[in-house]
Parts: structure tokens; sequence; C-alpha cells
């Protein structure tokens, strides 16, 4: 009878978290996957199932590729520089250097900005003939260039802001990760003659694995939900050339009124990063050493 009303209680105890995952996440993923299946409704027209119609038009639609490649790029040019970026800052901060307190808070700081004043702080920098990039390279003697308005830079400008903003916050998972390992281990390696190199490559980076594994979960999320930045700095121009995915969704959505098929598109999305998701577990859970 004890281990019953244990059970019974455990179950109350995890019933209110259990609810508010159920409503607002498990419920809405179902409803958009129902959703998908189903045309749009108009004036007059009420939605009517369409089994696998807006999937097929995805196939044909060449906006949604040319939006997941810049996707894929845009993640693939982010998410190593931000998380290497970040383990850097976190290993300088982490000795005792002088004014480490300042500096820490400035890696910081662009981590607590608002999404939009961080694109309007980038969007002044990379004002053509006015901004603070090119008044730089202009008194280099460099000829004046807009970085948003053209197609083989757009992208890899928006990739310098969410570096820019996200290394400080992965920063910070790292620099905690660095001061709970013993400093008995440095000691022990200092007796046995390691060089500091092999210490962080043998024993360092190891330990760092669990917060590797959690901030690389954390920046492939942050890659595919990144919408803010281009809103406000291109809006997928020039061409189409950093039309993100999350930010197609959110124009057939909510600008041409097509919830159906931004249903099929957000489907794709989630797809994408839960196979994401299983590859990393897979391949990094084996590397992890938990303490």
């Amino acid at each position: 009878m004890t281990r019953t009303r244990e059970w019974i209680y455990a179950w109350l105890l995890l019933l209110p978290a259990m609810s508010l995952l159920a409503l607002f996440t498990h419920y809405p993923a179902i409803a958009n996957l129902w959703h998908s299946f189903h045309s749009t409704a108009r004036a007059n027209h009420p939605s009517v199932f369409v089994g696998l119609d807006n999937y097929r038009s995805m196939v044909e639609d060449p906006i949604f590729w040319q939006a997941l490649k810049n996707n894929l790029w845009y993640a693939v040019g982010t998410i190593p520089l931000s998380i290497a970026l970040a383990l850097l800052m976190a290993i300088w901060v982490n000795n005792r250097i002088p004014g480490r307190g300042i500096l820490r808070l400035a890696y910081f700081t662009p981590t607590i900005l608002p999404m939009i004043a961080v694109a309007n702080i980038w969007l002044f920098f990379y004002t053509p003939q006015y901004g603070l990039l090119e008044q730089f390279l202009g008194s280099l003697g460099f000829a004046s260039h807009n970085w948003l308005g053209t197609r083989s830079t757009a992208l890899p400008a928006l990739m310098v802001v969410a570096i820019w903003k996200e290394a400080g916050f992965f920063m910070i998972f790292y620099l905690a990760a660095l001061q709970s390992i013993s400093p008995q281990l440095a000691e022990a390696a200092a007796i046995e003659g390691a060089s500091r190199a092999y210490f962080f490559r043998r024993v360092t980076f190891p330990l760092l694995m669990p917060t590797t594994l959690f901030v690389l979960i954390n920046a492939v999320i942050n890659a595919f939900r990144m919408v803010d930045h281009v809103v406000v700095m291109t809006r997928g121009g020039p061409d189409n050339a950093t039309e993100l995915l999350l930010y197609y969704i959110y124009e057939v959505g909510f600008r041409f009124w097509d919830s159906s098929y931004a249903a099929a598109l957000t489907m794709v999305l989630l797809a994408i990063l839960a196979v994401v998701a299983l590859l990393q577990f897979a391949f990094l859970e084996r590397r992890t050493h938990y303490q």
C-alpha cells in the first residue's frame, strides 16, 4: 500500500509539468501535422483533406529548396565558429588575468541584448558609405560595398552577427564547466610533465563533452530558428540569398496566409531538427564522460 501511495504521489508531482508539456508542445505538433494534410480555409471555401498535396508542392517549390540550402550553409558557418570561439573565450577568462571580470562582462553583453536591437546595431555597421564598417574600410583605402545588398556577402554578414551574439552565451556554460574541473588534475599532469596542450586534449576537452553536447544542441536549434535578424536586416533578400527556413515559414503563413503549406514546412523543419538531434546523441553520447 505504501509503495502504491508513493507511486501515485510521484505521478501527481509530475502531472503539472506533463500537462504543460502536452498542452504547449505535443498537442501543437500533432495539430500542425493534421493541418498540413488539409487545405487552407478561404472565404466560402472551408478546409478540406488534400493528403500529401502540400508536400508535393513543397518538392516543386524552388524557394523552399533555396531556403533550406541557405539554412544549411548558415548552420555550417555559425555553429562550429561560435562554439570554438566560446571555448577559447572561456579558457581565457578562466585564467587569472587582470580585469577578467570586466572581460567576462564584455563577452556576455551581446547575449543580453534583444535580437531586434542587435540587428539594428549591425544594420548601422553594414550601411553602405555611412556605416561603421564602411568608415573603417574606407580609411584603409577599400571601395564602398553593400554588404547586405549583395548576394555573395549578405548571408555571411548575417552569420557574423549570429556568431557575435551567441559566442558569449555559450561561453558561460564552458566557463562553468571549466570551474567545476578539479585543479588537482592539472597539478598531477604538471608533476608528470604533461604540456598544457596535451592536458587540454586528453583531460580538459573530454571532461567538457557534456557541455559541448548541450551547447551543440542549442546551437543547432538557434541556427534553424533564426528569423529576427532576417526580418530587420534583409527580409530574405537580395534575390532570396538570405531566405532562411523559419523566415520562409513566417512569410507563407503570415504574409501569404497559406497556413496549411506553412504547417507542412514546419513539419519538415521539425523533422530536420529531430534527425540532427538523434545523430548528435548517437555519435557524441558515447564520447561523453559524465562526472
